[in-house]
């Protein structure tokens, strides 16, 4: 994976309260230090898709963002494709998920997992 940082565009990622709270939920019924990594993927419908795991161990350049009890991993490939995103948790009549508003998405597919640069 290739992909150009822009500028204009804020490298860091955010972890909404919402987001934060649904993985603080998920990770206390997991070994103690547990973490959620978040990454991005060759394929999906769009070209690219996040995905989401847990992990109990961090790379050194992993980028670490800890937001009310809740700590995610993203490793420095993926924060090329993610730079200034958002994510979010949403429940809504359709279901919930974690969404990832991503400002250098061009387009993603109706489930939002993924997207296209």
């Amino acid at each position: 994976m290739d992909a150009k940082m822009d500028a204009n565009i804020d490298p860091n990622v955010i972890v909404t309260e919402r987001a934060a709270a649904r993985i603080g939920e998920i990770l206390r019924h997991e070994p103690a230090g547990t973490m959620l990594r978040v990454s991005v993927e060759g394929g999906g419908c769009s070209g690219f898709q996040y995905k989401f795991d847990t992990e109990s161990a961090r790379a050194d350049d992993d980028v670490v963002i800890e937001r009310g009890g809740a700590t995610v991993l993203i490793d420095p490939v993926s924060l090329a494709y993610m730079a200034g995103s958002e994510i979010d948790f949403v429940d809504d009549l359709i279901g919930s998920s974690f969404r990832v508003n991503n400002p250098k998405a061009t387009a993603s597919c109706g489930c939002g997992t993924s997207f296209a640069l």
